[in-house]
């Protein structure tokens, strides 16, 4: 079994395309397709479901892939481990965030390390807490800045970015604008603006609510923050957000109140990696730079 069928195999399985594969591949249709079909004699089975619109992975085709991403991923790590040796980083950086994270500045971050180690492919996804947590453990994902997530074992490693409470952002003729401080209890009845639940924010503010006893409607669910903030503009509902939030410019005008009665509950950011020994060259340079440059 060639690496080279592994690459050709997996490329189709994410872009569910031979086209697309071989373009971002930069081979031949034909020569993919070639290389996808001595796969399959070699495993003895059909690995694609082919119709003349769509691409799907057979059962078979499903067990291959975990298989080959991670085969794939240790074979990378191999190759930078050995480039790290000789002082040069290259291969690829693949970074997951949340998006608006407090405590690191991603972009300012990124750009830094190009700066330093422009051998390095840098790739950057957006996803919720729960999702990079398990892109991490599972090797697809270098490291991720997330909300601190519980994870099994000793597959992932926390390390601290920053703490902050959080915040009800709220309307400015709502019935509380007026009001100090409010509880969980305060705001039982209200309409919620939310993100979806993997998102960091929302797993906080569903923790919160649910270890004071207090159901909560999210009646508007958002994947932006920019959305949610107009949604609240508009007086369609209240938003429980990390204090930062409301320092953005599409907050101004909105009524900022402290949220009490929550315990020891915060907003609490992390980089999360996996196990020292699977941690790659690029991502503890990114980290030492973080480490370096500070936080902001």
């Amino acid at each position: 079994m060639e690496l080279r069928h592994l690459r050709h195999f997996v490329a189709v399985a994410e872009d569910r395309h031979f086209t697309r594969a071989a373009e971002r591949l930069m081979v031949s249709q034909s020569g993919l397709s070639a290389s996808v079909r001595a796969l399959e004699r070699e495993l003895r089975a059909p690995l694609f479901v082919r119709t003349t619109r769509s691409v799907t992975l057979t059962e078979a085709g499903r067990a291959l892939f975990t298989e080959a991403v991670r085969i794939l991923d240790r074979v990378r790590a191999a190759q930078e481990a050995v480039a790290a040796v000789q002082g040069v980083l290259r291969g690829t950086l693949c970074v997951g965030t949340e998006q608006c994270i407090a405590g690191v500045r991603v972009a300012r971050l990124l750009a830094a390390f190009r700066r330093l180690h422009p051998r390095v492919e840098i790739r950057l996804r957006q996803a919720g807490s729960g999702a990079l947590a398990e892109e991490v453990a599972a090797g697809g994902v270098d490291l991720a800045f997330a909300v601190r997530t519980p994870v099994a074992g000793d597959q992932l490693r926390s390390v601290p970015l920053t703490t902050e409470p959080m915040t009800v952002l709220c309307h400015p003729a709502h019935r509380l604008a007026r009001g100090g401080p409010v509880t969980p209890e305060d705001l039982g009845g209200e309409e919620f603006v939310d993100f979806h639940p993997d998102w960091g924010p929302r797993r906080t503010t569903d923790a919160v609510f649910a270890e004071a006893g207090v159901r909560r409607t999210v009646a508007l669910e958002v994947s932006d923050v920019h959305s949610l903030l107009e949604l609240v503009q508009e007086g369609l509902g209240v938003a429980v957000v990390p204090r930062h939030f409301g320092a953005k410019r599409e907050a101004a005008g909105l009524v900022s109140l402290d949220l009490k009665g929550v315990g020891e509950r915060a907003y609490e950011t992390v980089a999360l990696l996996p196990a020292e020994a699977a941690t790659s060259p690029a991502a503890r340079a990114l980290m030492g730079l973080l480490e370096t440059a500070g936080s902001d």
